[in-house]
């Protein structure tokens, strides 16, 4: 039997992952994170001081497991629950470094695949309608501007006892997005059949209904 599999892309920021668990938990499917795939690679180089090459020689000792408990993904890496352990703006910049090199895309791009083809999946990331799920039955780049971002994200932190200014989380944001844009392998970008949505002025449950309709519509899903 066929799965269906929806691809929603988009820079930092954009509300990519709190969107996906949503529509994911409506729908029944599996929620699949592929940025805290790359942040637990780049925790590793973290904790083990790697650069690059380092790293690449390393990735066979690295077990990552995706579990959803109670509806929630939980990272593993090397059998530790990572998943707040990688929640953090250096984490997110690291994330953007260790997704440039060729051999860790290479190293996640099976485990992705895999859950795509046994599972209906939405997934999110920079390069999944282009180049993890080019065949998606739906695409969408999801985005906002960056002071909409820096916004969402320091409300999101502002509790933390070591929370960045606005300021911070803005450059990191502007920092990350020509990173992400200019990398040589899989850059983000907007997939020609992707659904454009600009979130800088629309609320969290707007975005949803948009998005769930348009799900419902282009993939004839009863509600």
């Amino acid at each position: 039997m066929k799965t269906i599999n929806i691809a929603i892309d988009g820079p930092a920021g954009a509300g990519k992952s709190s969107i996906a668990k949503e529509i994911s938990s409506e729908l029944g499917f599996i929620y699949v994170d592929t940025g805290a795939l790359y942040r637990t690679i780049a925790l590793y180089a973290q904790m083990h001081e790697l650069d690059d090459q380092s790293l690449i020689r390393q990735l066979d000792d690295i077990e990552i497991e995706l579990n959803f408990i109670g509806g929630t993904q939980c990272i593993s890496l090397n059998g530790e629950n990572v998943t707040d352990d990688i929640r953090t703006p250096e984490i997110s910049m690291g994330a953007s470094s260790v997704s440039a090199i060729p051999e860790v895309r290479e190293f996640l791009f099976e485990l992705q695949q895999k859950m795509a083809r046994e599972h209906n999946v939405i997934m999110d990331g920079r390069d999944i309608g282009t180049v993890v799920l080019p065949d998606a039955d739906l695409k969408i780049f999801l985005t906002a501007s960056a002071d909409e971002r820096a916004s969402r994200r320091y409300l999101e932190l502002q509790e933390k006892d070591d929370c960045p200014t606005y300021e911070e989380i803005r450059a990191d944001i502007i920092a990350r997005d020509y990173n992400d844009t200019h990398r040589a392998i899989a850059p983000l970008k907007q997939a020609e059949d992707a659904v454009l949505i600009d979130s800088t002025d629309m609320g969290f449950h707007e975005v949803c209904e948009e998005i769930l309709s348009l799900i419902r519509t282009r993939l004839d899903l009863d509600e």
